[in-house]
């Protein structure tokens, strides 16, 4: 009964046993509630295979797609002062940092690069709304005036992808003056002949909004992209009117004039390249523009005998 018991019976339950299955290989649709599996999504740069829903994508993320061949260097952030308030809630400010900073690898709510879209250097700035909202505080300030200086010393045109909630509560008036500092750091672009692009994400509200998010020579978003500084609800509840359908949104803020364009994710990197070259007098984008490889040296010929 021993061999039995301790050889025989769990072999067999083993062949019958339930295999476990990870958790993150499927992703639910929050429009549509489509099931779809992870390499699927991630293959269509987090849009819904079924409805075309624009999902969150993480600033390495999209990089890597917009970039040529995934490749981009990161542009050094200067640090700030570490929790200038002392602020505490439930949590203390340096406590929900490091949660935040576990949960996406990322130092802060932006990530600075820069390399070529489609053989047309740039610089790049996204937020990250996985980090506490892609709330604006310090970091984000100096991310905005490190990519701002970047571009002017390298002579490129400066793309800002946005996501934000707003301000940072936790950094008081320091988040606030962040306005101002990203405000004068666009100036510094404008001043040396340089484009601004802002493509707006869902969502970007706020002093986010209010800033550097609407200060771009063009305006693009993506689909169904929520635009606002308070939200529908609050407006609501101020007016206590019934607001528009699809107010706040991209394709309404299209018609009414504030966006140049409404892009598909998958199209933006060739709008983005055909415009960015338009604005610097370059030559129209050629696909499939590819270095010549290097000739190879003749070889030697054999010296003649004698």
């Amino acid at each position: 009964m021993n061999w039995i018991s301790n050889y025989v019976r769990p072999k067999i339950n083993s062949l019958f046993s339930r295999r476990e299955v990870p958790e993150n290989l499927w992703t639910k649709c929050p429009e549509c509630g489509t099931m779809l599996f992870h390499r699927e999504l991630a293959d269509n740069l987090n849009v819904c295979t079924h409805c075309d829903h624009h999902m969150a994508i993480t600033p390495r993320d999209r990089f890597s797609a917009l970039f040529d061949g995934g490749v981009f260097v990161e542009v050094k952030v200067p640090e700030p002062v570490a929790d200038p308030l002392h602020f505490r809630d439930q949590k203390k400010y340096p406590d929900r940092m490091k949660a935040a900073q576990k949960s996406t690898g990322e130092r802060d709510a932006m990530l600075v690069a820069e390399g070529e879209v489609l053989r047309t250097p740039i610089v790049a700035v996204a937020q990250d709304f996985a980090f506490m909202g892609g709330s604006m505080g310090m970091y984000v300030g100096n991310a905005i005036i490190a990519a701002a200086e970047r571009a002017v010393k390298m002579k490129r045109p400066l793309v800002l992808f946005s996501a934000a909630g707003g301000a940072r509560m936790q950094e008081g008036i320091l988040s606030l003056m962040q306005m101002p500092r990203s405000t004068v750091a666009i100036q510094m672009l404008k001043e040396a002949g340089l484009p601004y692009v802002v493509v707006l994400t869902h969502p970007t509200t706020g002093g986010v909004t209010a800033s550097y998010a609407m200060l771009g020579d063009v305006q693009i978003a993506e689909p169904n992209a929520l635009i606002c500084f308070a939200g529908p609800r609050v407006i609501e509840q101020t007016i206590r009117e019934k607001l528009p359908e699809g107010f706040q949104r991209a394709e309404y803020l299209l018609d009414h004039g504030m966006l140049d364009r409404v892009t598909h994710r998958k199209a933006l990197k060739d709008e983005l390249a055909t415009i960015l070259r338009m604005l610097t007098r370059q030559s129209p984008v050629i696909h499939g523009d590819l270095p010549v490889p290097a000739e190879a040296p003749p070889a030697a010929k054999p010296a003649a005998k004698a």
